[in-house]
Order: C-alpha cells, then sequence, then structure tokens
C-alpha cells in the first residue's frame, strides 16, 4: 500500500522558497521605519526664530553653532533648570545670504565651536529612499503571488457570481409549498432543461427568461433553487449590485464574464436577485446619474437576445419592484415569463407551516389550520419565523413538544414584538391604556363584518405599543365592501374615542390607530372611488409597487381645487365614523366599564371572556 502523502509534501515549492525572505524584508521594513521614529523622538532641539537668535548670538548667550545650508543648530551658553544643555534650531529660509550673520558668529562664539554642518551622507541621500521604494515594490509583488499574478489583481472584471453544481445538495417543489400556481408554471421551465428535444420536435423555443415578481420573503428564491435542483443543472446566482462597480465598464464586462461561463456549462440556469437594482428604466436615475449602470444593462440587454434559445440556458430573475424595470428587458424574448408570487392564502399558509414543521416536534393533535388562521398576511418568511419562534419559546420554557400557546406566543412576538412585564407604568395612564383598548375591542364587536377579536391585552410590546387588541379573521379577505371599510375605520377611532368620553381628554397613544384610519379614509375616496361628492374616480398615484406597503412619487396628476376636495371628503369619512364610534360607546358605557375593569386586574382577556362580558350586557342596535 503506497504511503499516504504528508501535508508538507502538497505544498507549494515555490511559495515555500519565497516566503523566508520576507522573514527578513518585513522585519528590515519594521526597523527603518523605528529607526526614523527614534530620531523624531530623540530631536529635542527647540525652535528659535531667526530675529531671536540674532540676539541671543549678540548677547553671547550661544555656546556653539553649526552653519547649514537650509538652518542652524547648537547649543545656549545657559543650560536648564535640571543642569541639562539646551539645544536650538533656527530656520535660515530666506536669509541665507544674511551679511551680518558671519561678522556675529565670528564676534560672539567661542574659538572652534563655530563650523558648518556638513552635508546629507550617500545613505541618506540614496540608500534609505531606495530601500522604502524596494519595500514598497515587495510588498505590490507579494500580493500579486499570493492572488495569483496580474489575471488576479484585475479579477474585479470577472463575474461574481455562485455556482452550485450537480452533486451538490439541492432543494426540490417538495420543499416549496403556498403556491401552487407557480410551482406549476416553473414545472414546464424544469422540462425544458431536462427533455429540449421534446420541444424542439415541434418547433417550440425554450424561454429565455423567467421573471418571479411579489412581496418580500415569499420564497422566489427558494423557487428558483428548486428549479435548478429539480432539473439537476448547475445554478449560477448572483444579485443585480453585483454587477455595477465605481469603476466605469467593470459592470458590462461582469455580464459577459457571466454569460461566457454559462454557456460553457449549458444547459444551466442564471438566477439574479433583486434585479431592479440592474435592470431600472434608462435615463430614471436624474440628471446626476452616469451612465455606467445604462451601461451594464444594456450588455445584459444584448446578452439575453444574443445567445441561442436552444442551448439551454435560462435566466430566472427575481423582483418585487417590477414597475421600475425597463420595458426592453421585460419584453417577449428576454423575460418570456412573469410568474407572480403573491402571499399565500389560508390553505397555503398550512402548507408552508407544515413544511417548516418537519424539523420541530409538535404536541399531538395540534392544529395547523388554527395557527394559520391566526396569520393572515404572512409570507413564507414569516412563518418560518414564527415556527423559530415558536420552538425557541417551548425550550425556554423546558419543554419537549411545542404546543398551541407557543404558536399564538409567537404569533403575537412576530406581529407586535415580545412583551415588556417588566415596564413601570402609572396607574393612570394603565387606567387609560385599559380603555383604550377595551373602546377598539367593544367597537369591533359591534359592529357586523369586522373581523373577530382575539385577544386584549394591557401589556406593553417591543415595537413600543403600551397594549393592543388582536384580530383573528376567520378566513382570507380578497375583496373589501365600503360598510366593511367603514367599520374598520371606526373600530380604529374607537380607543380615542374612549378615552375622550370616560377620561374627558385624549392622548398621543392613538396615534398610529390615527394614521392607519386617514390612510384607509383617503384610499377610500382617491382610490376606490367611494366618494359621493368626486363620484367613480381614481386620484392614485402612478409608479407605486403594488407589492411594496406605500411608495410612489409625490406628484399628483390633478388639480389643487380637486386635492382640496378630496381632503374635505376624507375628513367627512372620519368625522361620520367618529359619530357612529361615538353612539355605540354611548350605548354601551357599561359593558366599557367592564371589560376595562376586567382588563386592569388580569392585564389580558381572551375571546372568550370578551363574549362572558358581552353576554352580561347586550346590545341591539337602533
Amino acid at each position: 500500500m503506497d504511503p499516504q502523502p504528508s501535508r508538507r509534501s502538497t505544498a507549494d515549492p515555490s511559495r515555500r522558497r519565497f516566503l523566508p525572505s520576507w522573514w527578513i524584508v518585513i522585519p528590515a521594513l519594521v526597523g527603518v521605519a523605528a529607526l526614523g521614529l527614534w530620531a523624531l523622538l530623540q530631536d529635542p532641539a527647540q525652535e528659535l526664530r531667526y530675529g531671536v537668535f540674532k540676539k541671543k548670538l549678540a548677547a553671547r548667550a550661544v555656546r556653539s553653532v553649526k552653519v547649514g545650508p537650509t538652518e542652524l543648530r547648537g547649543e545656549l551658553a545657559a543650560a536648564d533648570p535640571k543642569g541639562r544643555p539646551v539645544k536650538f534650531r533656527v530656520s535660515r529660509v530666506g536669509m541665507e545670504t544674511d551679511p551680518e550673520l558671519a561678522k556675529l558668529l565670528d564676534q560672539n562664539v567661542p574659538e572652534g565651536a563655530y563650523e558648518a554642518a556638513s552635508g546629507p551622507s550617500a545613505a541618506e541621500t540614496i540608500l534609505l529612499p531606495a530601500a522604502l521604494m524596494g519595500g514598497v515594490l515587495g510588498v505590490l509583488l507579494y500580493a500579486l503571488k499570493r492572488s495569483g499574478g496580474m489575471g488576479s489583481a484585475l479579477a474585479f472584471s470577472k463575474s461574481r457570481h455562485r455556482v452550485y453544481q450537480k452533486d451538490e445538495r439541492r432543494l426540490s417543489f417538495e420543499d416549496v409549498a403556498g403556491n401552487p400556481e407557480a410551482v406549476g408554471e416553473l414545472r414546464e421551465v424544469v422540462e425544458f432543461l431536462r427533455t429540449p428535444e421534446k420541444f424542439h420536435a415541434i418547433g417550440g423555443r425554450i424561454p429565455k427568461g423567467v421573471l418571479l415578481v411579489g412581496p418580500p420573503g415569499t420564497g422566489k428564491t427558494l423557487l428558483a433553487k428548486a428549479v435548478a435542483g429539480e432539473a439537476g443543472v448547475p445554478f449560477f446566482s448572483l444579485s443585480g449590485s453585483d454587477f455595477v462597480e465605481m469603476f466605469v465598464g467593470v459592470g458590462a464586462a461582469r455580464v459577459r464574464s457571466l454569460f461566457a461561463q454559462a454557456e460553457a456549462k449549458a444547459p444551466c440556469l442564471v438566477f439574479i436577485d433583486e434585479l431592479d437594482a440592474l435592470g431600472k428604466a434608462r435615463g430614471s436615475g436624474g440628471p446626476g446619474n452616469h451612465d455606467e449602470r445604462d451601461q451594464t444593462l444594456n450588455q445584459l440587454l444584448v446578452q439575453m437576445d444574443g445567445f441561442d434559445a436552444n442551448r439551454g440556458i435560462i435566466v430566472i430573475a427575481a423582483t418585487n419592484r417590477p414597475e421600475t424595470l425597463d420595458a426592453a428587458l421585460v419584453r417577449p424574448g428576454r423575460f418570456d415569463r412573469q410568474v407572480v408570487i403573491d402571499r399565500p392564502d389560508l390553505v397555503g399558509r398550512e402548507d408552508i407551516l407544515k413544511v417548516h414543521a418537519r424539523r420541530v416536534s409538535l404536541d399531538d393533535g395540534i392544529n395547523l389550520r388554527q395557527i394559520a388562521a391566526m396569520t393572515s398576511g404572512f409570507v413564507g418568511a414569516d412563518l418560518a419565523n414564527l415556527v423559530n419562534e415558536a420552538a425557541l419559546l417551548a425550550a425556554r420554557k423546558g419543554k419537549p413538544r411545542v404546543s398551541h400557546a407557543e404558536f399564538e406566543e409567537g404569533v403575537e412576538r412576530v406581529i407586535a414584538g415580545p412583551e415588556k412585564r417588566q415596564r413601570v407604568i402609572r396607574a393612570d395612564e394603565r387606567l387609560r391604556i385599559a380603555y383604550h383598548e377595551a373602546g377598539h375591542a367593544l367597537v369591533a364587536r359591534s359592529l357586523p363584518g369586522t373581523d373577530p377579536v382575539h385577544k386584549v391585552s394591557i401589556l406593553g410590546r417591543g415595537n413600543g405599543a403600551l397594549g393592543y387588541t388582536m384580530y383573528r379573521p376567520e378566513d382570507d379577505r380578497f375583496l373589501h365592501t365600503r360598510a366593511w371599510l367603514e367599520n374598520t375605520v371606526c373600530s380604529l377611532l374607537g380607543g380615542t374615542i374612549a378615552e375622550e368620553i370616560v377620561l374627558g381628554d385624549v392622548s398621543d397613544g392613538c396615534s398610529s390607530d390615527l394614521q392607519r384610519a386617514t390612510q384607509i379614509a383617503r384610499r377610500m375616496v382617491a382610490e376606490f372611488g367611494m366618494s359621493p361628492a368626486l363620484g367613480r374616480v381614481s386620484y392614485q398615484n402612478e409608479g407605486r409597487s403594488p407589492f411594496l406597503p406605500g411608495g410612489g412619487s409625490g406628484d399628483y396628476a390633478w388639480s389643487e381645487q380637486t386635492a382640496r376636495e378630496i381632503d374635505l371628503e376624507v375628513r367627512r369619512v372620519l368625522e361620520q365614523a367618529q359619530a357612529a364610534t361615538r353612539q355605540i360607546l354611548n350605548d354601551r358605557r357599561a359593558a366599557l366599564e367592564e371589560i376595562t375593569r376586567v382588563l386592569t386586574e388580569r392585564d389580558t382577556i381572551d375571546a372568550t371572556e370578551l363574549q362572558d362580558v358581552l353576554d352580561r350586557h347586550p346590545y341591539e342596535k337602533a
């Protein structure tokens, strides 16, 4: 049997020959620097002005002088308080031809103490600068040798992608849940890569690009990796920001490098995450925008339209801002397909929870459908975080399995942050918070069609909330009627109206409620056409992403008079909601007081306890 090679025998012999010289060069450079610093610190000579020096010279206060071409150095006759000699230095720049200097030196300096200073030696003028330059050059050569030579020094022009080969562990469509329609669309991409001849036989053309669009956290990157895992082909992964650098032309060079390597490994997948960082519409950067990003985008357009469609190279890109992309980039022939990865519905959220719960020990009989119903609006990343938070909470309590209680607490932590039980709150403020949250819950339960109240608490949370009312929708809602929106605004205003009725004053704790209520009212008037005064007209800002909250430009496409009418209608909607809310709270004052009392005693009440209070105080709307 051949002996196993030692670790020393696998080393590069040229590197072993090169390294010992650095054990000489590096200490030598450090020694030169230390010597120069020591020389600076060992020069305690004090600076004297030329006129002061001449006065001391005339007063015979100078013991010795050395005259140089640009300065005078010497020693004063008087010592310092400790008896040490006092050295001085005088600049004579501009006074080189002073005729009085030689006469004063001859008359006032003792014989033999006046001499011309010697010039710099050959070591100072030639050898020391040469040694420093050689050291700098050596460092550069060593860096180039370690990095692979000049080719590696210019490697910033190469693509910075990561390649996942066939034998690496891959994801599959079994690891993806919550969006079966998108998975179905991408299964065809896998078929294109596996059996391209089936489509070529009937004259079909493999799509060049697939654009995944959707809100953040919905699993766009996960889907792209699953496509590569199912197809079993090399997977090139990089971000849109990896192309652009401060050097002009680097982005275009990286695009060329990426597609050259992709063609060498075809069939393969190229995944570009956050495409909007690279593919924004040209000319949208304002007057100060340079052409580097446009050149990079132009090169990407050429590469996607230039390589053979039947070579088996498919580009998959992901973005949550499709409205900012250049029209030439998203046209058919480049990105032939656009797949929307939307927020999952109730069934989709349950499937996602099942995927993430595979690695977690769950209690017997736990109902993931109920947990999914509590997470309306959650995306895949939120649900993964929820499962992890529930597991951490169970481990913190010393439980061997995760129960329904940990999932409920995990939902609250994801939405509002961790509880702050140690926060000290004044008694009057605690009472105000209880009235505020009781007002939210009571108004929501008094109006038809609103989401059921799941829990009411006056314990603070990590996001700054001093209390919260948690709703649990029974199912997903995709359309919202005007009555539902108006009732939602009323429930948002229930807290501040309750404070005003009972305590006679309002606080600043209602700022987020007012913001959300105003936003809903404005959208009702300006976007949904629900205003009788303005009619069925939309005044929505253009350029806003449908997948991101807010956004859009501040430019309005209507007159100032129309803007004023919109503001008046928004105020009217809010004032009507305030009047309806005040009527409910006045009519159900007894229920409001009892909910507040229970909250102050227990800190938290659930849906069953809230219903018990409401049953004791029935309400019939007039």
